[in-house]
């Protein structure tokens, strides 16, 4: 396919506009705390680490030994990790004597990260 100019994201100098009234959409729009929230959310999911843990902890509840021989990491670098998604509200844990086992949090993660996963498998 033969590209006739430059790509642009701007609209056209000509461009109006293509709605007379934006104040339903301006009223409806995510406010700044929420969107900080969220653009936080998206970051947990920013770092390659972090979504193996996630992944694995899609198919089980682990504990940090399991996820540093998974892994191929150090139980610290696992437990810092393991600390942020929680911080986040990613996964949650449950402490059995001296052992703590990770899951995810709730059915949300699982849905919104195996949603994820398919997308981006889809354009391969």
């Amino acid at each position: 396919m033969e590209q006739k100019g430059p790509l642009t994201e701007d609209c056209d100098t000509s461009c109006a506009g293509t709605e007379t009234d934006l104040k339903p959409v301006k009223a409806a729009l995510i406010d700044e705390h929420a969107a900080v929230q969220v653009a936080d959310w998206f970051k947990a999911f920013s770092d390659p680490t972090r979504v193996k843990l996630i992944h694995a902890l899609l198919q089980r509840e682990l504990c940090v030994h399991d996820l540093s021989e998974l892994l191929g990491m150090g139980q610290s670098a696992i437990s810092h990790q393991l600390r942020y998604l929680r911080n986040m509200r990613i996964v949650k844990r449950r402490k059995v004597g001296k052992t703590v086992y990770y899951s995810l949090d709730d059915a949300h993660i699982e849905q919104i990260f195996t949603q994820t996963l398919q997308h981006t498998m889809h354009g391969e």
